[in-house]
């Protein structure tokens, strides 16, 4: 009996909330993947009050009968990925890494902080090497997991690469051979214990009838194709990234949820039509614990962008929204979402634009509600916010199937 992966995608600009609901969902599946993105991004999951923060490792590696893998499209940052197995015991026949996921090597991370140094319009990137590991890997010039098995050679092409490069004209350091061939085998004795060929492993698995769940990183509105370019990611986060980047095909994909927050966010630069930078932003920041897993930094919080859920939500095939973080809009007054934009001429635009400049929000107003936190039944939720999330349907066009009301993983409110 062959089944179908099914996906939860992103569908603001990340930190929607994927972790909690790939960790609500896993217990439900055999296989955890995650098939794009590095260690710039991360999901933080609570599991009876322990937090947990994933950047690299599926978050399905909380339930023991789960096995979970890092798929060919992920870009790996060893060390990275090293000090984030050591939180876990027993890894191994649950944790399986794709010999064909490209390296992030230290260059990598010198040349990212380089480049947005030099920029006259900085991206905002995590400086964590993710863009020039992908663009190595579209140069045809990268490193693969798989290469790990000869580290002598890999040592040797490496060091070819940075002279290439010019990594010491440009302000930084080559290691020596010695010392670069020492760092690959102590990264060769952390991982090659758990590289397989797993695009094979999904394919068998299907054909068994167990059941996968992809998860992506980032979400739909970093998209290096259909995001607000070029203050994007450098991979696809949309459902098609799963397709390339697990080797599962696209006949074989079958539900994708959609996940949003209840209001939006956004880290780094780049268009944010709805952000509010006085104090409602603040408020949604402080409430909502808006800063970012991987960096740190303060996200720019504002209300939610329905024209941008609505676009992602057709761009990914979305049959199933979940809302996260319900309960950060308690208490406010009223309750503003975005329906349609206007450009610097006046005009009303009810699509996703080619360019931002000079685009503005119109917003429908909600009456706001005094506390949503910790409910579990959808009738239980106070009359006004019930209202918000149904008004939201019937725009979107999608029904939210999941609504989040705590970061505690019972706190979700299921419908069918």
């Amino acid at each position: 009996m062959n089944t179908k992966a099914d996906l939860i995608v992103g569908i603001q600009w990340g930190d929607e909330g994927k972790g909690k609901m790939v960790d609500l969902l896993a217990q439900n599946y055999d296989y955890v993947v995650r098939y794009q993105g590095g260690h710039n991004a991360g999901h933080t999951i609570v599991v009876e009050g322990k937090k947990y923060a994933l950047h690299l490792i599926p978050s399905g590696i909380l339930y023991p009968k789960c096995k979970n893998i890092i798929g060919n499209g992920v870009v790996i940052s060893p060390s990275a990925l090293i000090e984030e197995m050591q939180q876990f015991s027993e890894l191994e026949g649950r944790l399986f890494i794709s010999t064909k996921a490209h390296l992030i090597l230290p260059y990598h991370e010198f040349l990212d902080k380089l480049s947005e140094k030099r920029a006259k319009k900085a991206i905002g990137t995590t400086g964590k090497g993710i863009g020039p590991a992908y663009t190595d890997k579209i140069a045809r010039k990268g490193f693969r997991v798989g290469d790990l098995r000869d580290t002598q050679s890999l040592c040797e092409k490496i060091l070819e690469l940075m002279e290439e490069k010019d990594i010491i004209n440009l302000g930084g350091e080559i290691p020596t051979k010695e010392a670069l061939k020492a760092t690959l085998d102590s990264y060769a004795q952390a991982l090659l214990p758990f590289i397989a060929n797993t695009t094979d492993m999904l394919w068998k698995a299907m054909d068994k009838g167990e059941k996968i769940l992809c998860e992506g990183a980032q979400g739909s509105m970093l998209d290096i194709d259909h995001g607000t370019y070029p203050f994007v990611t450098s991979s696809t986060t949309t459902a098609s990234g799963a397709c390339s980047g697990t080797g599962i095909s696209p006949r074989e994909l079958g539900d994708v949820i959609g996940i949003t927050k209840a209001y939006c966010t956004r880290v780094g630069n780049g268009p944010f039509v709805t952000e509010e930078e006085g104090e409602i932003g603040e408020t949604l920041r402080q409430k909502g614990g808006e800063f970012g897993v991987t960096t740190g930094r303060a996200r720019r919080c504002g209300w939610l962008d329905a024209v941008a859920v609505k676009y992602a939500c057709r761009l990914n095939g979305v049959n199933a929204l979940a809302m996260m973080k319900l309960d950060v809009l308690d208490g406010f007054d009223e309750v503003k979402v975005c329906v349609q934009y206007q450009d610097k001429n006046g005009n009303v635009l009810e699509s996703f634009p080619f360019d931002f400049e000079g685009i503005c929000p119109i917003y429908k107003t909600f009456k706001g509600w005094d506390k949503t936190a910790g409910i579990r039944e959808f009738d239980a939720l106070p009359k006004e916010a019930q209202e918000y999330i149904l008004e939201l349907e019937k725009f979107i066009g999608v029904k939210f199937t999941m609504i989040s009301t705590s970061p505690d993983r019972n706190d979700t409110i299921f419908r069918a």
